[in-house]
């Protein structure tokens, strides 16, 4: 009980955490301060000028970026890609890590399972690297991150799934700075229950991260006095989708979708052409408009649905100095675009996730005393150590909560509504809306 309680009060201490109060000079100019990412005390570190080394190393730590390029997760590999060489820059730039340069080494793994192991195995053996990161879809974390344990290498991934805290992959496999399924199901299903209906019908793609939304939509469903009244499973590479939709029940008083992959502009239009004005009430998981243009001709039928959200496409959606100094060091504009290419709609639900990670792994090596891979065991107990990130430009995404034991955070969620040919944010959830009870315990097995 006295650990619950400590637990508790560390969510709210965390809740409560506001973001730093920073000029535009701070923010903007070479004086930006990057906060403490790994106690709930904010933890100033003092920007180093250009890419003087000199309190570490000229020798650089090398992070392996296992990158999305091509494959049905290109669209993220993408984003994720430009995010993690925006955060390099960046803190390269306040002087590295423990002193010493950042080194991106990327390989595609082509959003494949199999190749994911490769990937995991190349970086790791020829390219030398420290660490290993960055994966996304959860059938290739899923396929690489036993790879990660058996070469006994840290493996932080930047997925979703509930692969990580349900105690499936291995002491070596972190997900430390983006939500899970299961959290985010948690945080906002009551909110969806309660106010747009109770028999729903859910729509997700026919793998792993797929039958998490599944399986604790269900969950959630029975919580809040909810009913599941179908399940349709969808192939992600599927490239039509109206056969799909005649399967859904008469009775639905909501359709929750969450579709990914190269079909999901089609999945939305076909989604309204099928149903016409007159349909159910529309609560999408944003991964069903990730990289989607809401102007984009045939998607008027969206106006007034709802969509989750981690972090806001919209700069108004959370307007914090952190998050406005980490929207233009990825140079993406006020509307969830690159400020380069208006048509190049990014990834925003996602991608911080990269950035925060890096951070991250920065404060597990300047805790831990860091030096070189007989150091893992340090770096991993150290992390485990951590209950909690402080909101601010190393975590714009907002404050969260750290479990050492399932290696996964717990942070907020934002509900939108369509509007105006925009999302607008409704709901805000707190950090303990998400919080579930551990299922499992990494911190006991062997290293």
């Amino acid at each position: 009980m006295a650990e619950k309680n400590m637990v508790k009060k560390d969510v709210e201490k965390i809740d409560q955490a506001s973001e730093f109060n920073l000029t535009r000079r701070n923010v903007l100019g070479a004086g930006a301060l990057v906060a403490g990412a790994g106690i709930l005390g904010s933890q100033m570190i003092d920007p180093i000028a250009g890419t003087a080394y000199a309190a570490g190393s000229d020798a650089p730590i090398k992070i392996g970026f296992q990158a999305h390029r091509t494959g049905i997760g290109a669209l993220y590999g993408r984003w994720y890609e430009r995010t993690t060489n925006a955060a390099a820059k960046y803190i390269n730039s306040i002087g590295g890590i423990a002193g010493r340069p950042i080194e991106i080494i990327t390989e595609d793994d082509g959003t494949d399972p199999k190749r994911g192991a490769d990937v995991v195995e190349k970086l790791a053996t020829q390219h030398k690297v420290d660490f290993v990161f960055g994966t996304l879809f959860s059938h290739v974390v899923m396929g690489s991150a036993p790879r990660a344990g058996e070469l006994k290498i840290p493996y932080f991934v930047v997925s979703e799934g509930y692969h990580v805290a349900s105690g499936a992959l291995n002491r070596y496999v972190f997900q430390p700075c983006i939500t899970d399924v299961r959290a985010q199901i948690s945080a906002v299903s009551g909110w969806m229950f309660n106010n747009l209906g109770k028999n729903v019908t859910l729509i997700y793609p026919d793998y792993a991260f797929g039958y998490n939304h599944r399986d604790y939509a269900s969950a959630a469903a029975a919580k809040h006095g909810g009913k599941i009244v179908a399940k349709i499973a969808i192939p992600p590479t599927e490239s039509s989708f109206t056969r799909y939709f005649v399967k859904i029940p008469k009775n639905t008083d909501v359709i929750y979708h969450v579709m990914v992959g190269p079909g999901v502009l089609t999945f939305v239009r076909e989604l309204g052409e099928h149903f016409g004005p007159n349909h159910p009430q529309l609560f999408g998981f944003i991964d069903s408009l990730e990289g989607v243009n809401i102007s984009s001709p045939g998607l008027d039928f969206l106006d007034s649905s709802y969509f989750w959200e981690a972090m806001p496409r919209y700069a108004d959606g959370s307007d914090t100095a952190g998050s406005r100094f980490y929207r233009n060091a990825v140079g993406v504009d006020n509307s969830g675009a690159s400020k380069s290419d208006s048509k190049d709609i990014s990834a925003y639900s996602h991608m911080f996730g990269c950035w925060e990670t890096l951070f991250a792994i920065k404060e597990a090596v300047e805790q831990s005393g860091y030096k070189s891979k007989k150091d893992y065991s340090t770096l991993i107990e150290t992390m485990e150590g951590f209950t909690g990130f402080n909101e601010g430009i190393a975590h714009p995404q907002g404050a969260k909560a750290f479990s050492g034991k399932t290696h996964q955070c717990y942070g907020q969620q934002f509900v939108s509504k369509v509007g105006n040919g925009k999302l607008n944010v409704i709901h805000k959830t707190s950090i303990a809306d998400g919080m579930y009870e551990p299922e499992t315990d990494y911190t006991k097995q062997s290293l």
